[in-house]
């Protein structure tokens, strides 16, 4: 499947059936990647704020302003906080909540988007502002976004790691509902991730969680909650993990009757003996 050119409609898209199908239609034996160039200038905002909610908001006030840009990630009090346990005060900006904003582009394209935007964070009142010009500096700022998991491990706490997503416009209620969940569950909950998107990884930070059955089931409990609320907002359970087993029995709730009886019936034409990973939600 595929090709060499930029647009195809020559029937079916069997790339997008394939990948994603989590091994359940077929075997990848070879794979031809294009490749772009990168654009030759690159800016990244640092924004801290006093809630997530406000982080959040921020968010949609830059999509509504009309910008694009090429990565925007959003983090909580619970991950700053183990960041800073983990990598020091000094790494972290002082806050509650923290907005990574990535441009790139021509030169004065993205000098101008990060001047813009930078005006559009200050009329928000941030706690904090950086901007970073170029690779080796943007590159900096990144750092400690990829820390994130990392620090939320060292904790000790067992990170149960949802990828959900939401429509932007639910952005401040997801961020809100993360903290009545915890309130409700007696869980810590750490939300960081692509807010660009509206792929938020909820984590769900559990104690004694492969000892203690009663942990486990009251984990599931949150989830079923977390699940339902997102589906109510039209999102969706998952953006990038998959469903796998972890997520299989919130399958049904998730899809209507028609979409798995097609995920079915593709799955009986094109692997009739079920030898390719089989067991999972198909």
């Amino acid at each position: 499947t595929g090709g060499r050119v930029h647009k195809n409609k020559t029937g079916f898209d069997l790339i997008g059936l394939f990948v994603g199908s989590e091994g359940m239609l077929g075997v990848v034996t070879e794979i031809t990647l294009r490749l772009l160039p990168l654009p030759p200038a690159r800016a990244t905002l640092s924004a801290a704020f006093a809630t997530a909610a406000q982080a959040a908001e921020t968010v949609q006030a830059i999509f509504a302003a009309g910008f694009l840009p090429s990565a925007l990630e959003i983090a909580d009090h619970f991950t700053l906080e183990a960041a800073r346990r983990d990598v020091g005060e000094n790494i972290v900006p002082v806050g509650n909540a923290h907005l990574l904003v990535d441009l790139d582009g021509q030169n004065e394209s993205v000098r101008s988007e990060a001047a813009a935007i930078s005006d559009l964070i200050e009329k928000r009142k941030p706690n904090a502002l950086q901007l970073a010009n170029g690779e080796v500096e943007c590159e900096k700022l990144w750092a400690l976004r990829r820390q994130f998991s990392n620090s939320l491990r060292a904790t000790g706490l067992t990170k149960l790691n949802e990828d959900v997503v939401v429509p932007r416009s639910h952005l401040v209620d997801l961020m809100e509902f993360a903290d009545s969940l915890q309130a409700k569950h007696g869980f810590p909950i750490a939300c960081f991730g692509h807010a660009g998107d509206g792929n938020i990884h909820v984590n769900i930070m559990a104690d004694r969680y492969n000892r203690d059955v009663a942990v486990r089931e009251k984990v599931e409990r949150a989830l079923d909650d977390l699940f339902a609320q997102v589906l109510g907002w039209g999102g969706v359970i998952t953006g990038e993990h998959g469903i796998g087993l972890a997520k299989k029995r919130w399958w049904p709730e998730a899809t209507s009757d028609v979409a798995r009886d097609l995920h079915c019936r593709l799955k009986q034409m094109l692997d009739p003996n079920d030898i390719l990973n089989p067991g999972k939600f198909v």
